[in-house]
């Protein structure tokens, strides 16, 4: 019994991740809000107000500005993104690293559309090794009946919600200092 119940949670370890059937990269480009996320070592000093920006480029890729408040001021990190599944357009890797970098596979970050909602109100975000997610919405916060259906999508798709992170949005007051990580 104990062995039988063993093998399904490594089975569904390594249940490959389902995306969203497809994404309209022109739709999903803008702002986002992150509303709720796992924990993770690169948004530590992240205290509130976490933002996401995608700006499509004319060679294909996409712009990134990830921008949160921290205990002295904000931080931006720009990034890149490129679309690994031309199909759905809803897998794509995430670079942050210094463009010179860019050969080496493990500056790139799976970056995966696993939940949408019709209207891009909302988007769920998650990496195939189920170790990062996040919850991203259009405003700042969602409503409780979305917030609990997309994290019962992550739920249903093997991600341990129970480490989420709710991520606050409060008006900011500018101190003057900004830290500013550049990637091109």
């Amino acid at each position: 019994m104990v062995l039988g119940f063993l093998g399904s949670l490594t089975a569904q370890e390594h249940q490959s991740l389902q995306t969203v059937a497809s994404v309209d990269l022109q739709r999903y480009a803008g702002m986002w809000h992150e509303v709720a996320r796992l924990p993770n070592r690169f948004q530590r000093d992240c205290t509130g107000n976490v933002t996401a920006t995608y700006t499509l480029q004319d060679d294909g890729r996409i712009a990134v500005v990830n921008r949160c408040t921290t205990g002295d001021g904000t931080i931006d990190a720009h990034g890149v993104a490129r679309v690994v599944d031309e199909q759905t357009f809803a897998r794509l890797k995430v670079r942050f690293a210094p463009s010179w970098l860019s050969f080496l596979p493990m500056v790139w970050g799976d970056y995966w559309v696993i939940g949408l909602a019709e209207d891009y109100s909302w988007a769920i975000v998650g990496s195939p090794d189920r170790e990062y997610l996040w919850i991203l919405s259009r405003t700042p916060d969602l409503d409780a009946a979305t917030f609990d259906r997309a994290v019962g999508i992550a739920r249903a798709k093997g991600f341990d919600v129970g480490r989420l992170l709710k991520t606050t949005h409060a008006k900011v007051r500018s101190s003057g200092r900004r830290a500013k990580v550049m990637i091109a």
